[in-house]
């Protein structure tokens, strides 16, 4: 089995969910451990339990990847009297990394939310509520030889999507005509002399928050010592990344039989939901973890029911008459996020040991 470094697997992780897109009361990333560390293996996990923790050491694993953090706010001191102290001493003695994925995962594109909607079997799914995020366009002006090298490396970055297309650019073809100075070290041309040079315009989109990756690897491959690119702020809109999504059924069904397939599919002992408004059930909106404030962008999007967690008592009460509001269990909802994360990182690192953790971390029974 091939080993990484906790920063290779962060990178993974985080190219599909930048820890930009973290809400600002959330604390996703690496937690305990340092990012050179040298990782044998991974369990994957909910939420990180001292009975998790000894799954880990058990098995020789040296980092345990999870949705929610285990320090959410500030440790005064680490002295075992709480169990996230006691989490965190632990880890430490064993060397043992420990990394959250969170509101990060539940934004980014295709996240926690949409991978309920396809588990259910929704098609046409689209984000509920959009992320404040904007998008740039990134031009770089390329030689002919290297323009396929620089655009694959954007494109691998994360440039070049609009909607559901990805190897999204533009081309177009001119000279550029440049003089290095003195202590230039040029790449075409001769120090003290102008030079024309056949070049490609290469255009493309880019999300914000990416911009810095993007940049990062289309120098690396560029073979000019100073590569000459723009960024121009755009008006549209990411669309793909935010929270909740909303999508349909192939075929409208009756609210109980709809009651059955979420119970089954989620694996769900309990579900506490409204009384039916309509005779069937087609268009759902869901959304991963406590997501009552989505409740009126369910609504608003006109959807037959909604999806969720952590509702409270008087809160079913705005539904009436308006949706079937149904409640699943945080932990419920939030289980599939680690095969979003074991997908992710069995993709890029093929011979890396991934496990899902067999301790149930839901602190949650139901009689």
């Amino acid at each position: 089995m091939e080993s990484s470094t906790v920063a290779e697997l962060a990178s993974c992780i985080e190219k599909f969910a930048p820890l930009r897109l973290q809400e600002s009361y959330d604390n996703s990333g690496l937690q305990v451990g340092s990012r050179s560390m040298v990782v044998n293996s991974v369990l994957l996990t909910v939420d990180i339990t001292l009975e998790v923790l000894e799954e880990a050491i058990a098995k020789k694993v040296n980092m345990i990847i999870a949705h929610h953090p285990v320090i959410f706010t500030g440790l005064k001191r680490i002295t075992g009297e709480s169990e996230v102290e006691e989490i965190v001493y632990k880890a430490v003695k064993h060397n043992i990394a420990l990394y959250a994925s969170h509101t990060n995962l539940d934004s980014a594109a295709g996240g926690v939310s949409h991978k309920m909607a396809e588990k259910i079997g929704l098609t046409e799914i689209s984000v509920l509520e959009p992320a404040e995020s904007k998008l740039v366009k990134i031009v770089v002006y390329v030689p002919v030889i290297f323009v396929e090298k620089v655009r694959a490396a954007m494109f691998e970055a994360g440039a070049g999507s609009i909607g559901n297309y990805d190897s999204c650019s533009f081309t177009s073809r001119g000279e550029g005509t440049f003089r290095a100075g003195e202590n230039a070290n040029p790449f075409v041309g001769n120090v003290g002399q102008r030079h024309v040079e056949q070049e490609v315009r290469l255009e493309l989109v880019c999300p914000e928050y990416l911009v810095q990756n993007v940049i990062s690897a289309m120098l690396v491959v560029h073979p000019y010592e100073e590569v000459a690119y723009d960024i121009y702020s755009l008006e549209n809109k990411d669309t793909r990344v935010g929270l909740g999504v909303i999508g349909s059924l192939p075929q409208a069904i009756p609210p109980a039989e709809f009651l059955q397939l979420v119970k089954k599919v989620f694996g769900a002992e309990c579900l506490r939901y409204t009384s039916p408004v309509k005779h069937s059930i087609q268009r759902v909106a869901l959304c991963g973890g406590s997501g009552f404030s989505l409740l009126p962008k369910a609504i608003a999007a006109k959807a037959d029911a909604y999806i969720t967690a952590d509702i409270k008592y008087h809160n079913f009460f705005d539904a009436r008459g308006k949706l079937l509001l149904v409640d699943i269990g945080h932990f419920e909802s939030e289980q599939f996020s680690l095969e979003i994360i074991s997908s992710l990182l069995k993709k890029k690192f093929a011979n890396f040991a991934v496990y899902i953790a067999e301790k149930n971390s839901n602190p949650i029974n139901y009689l």
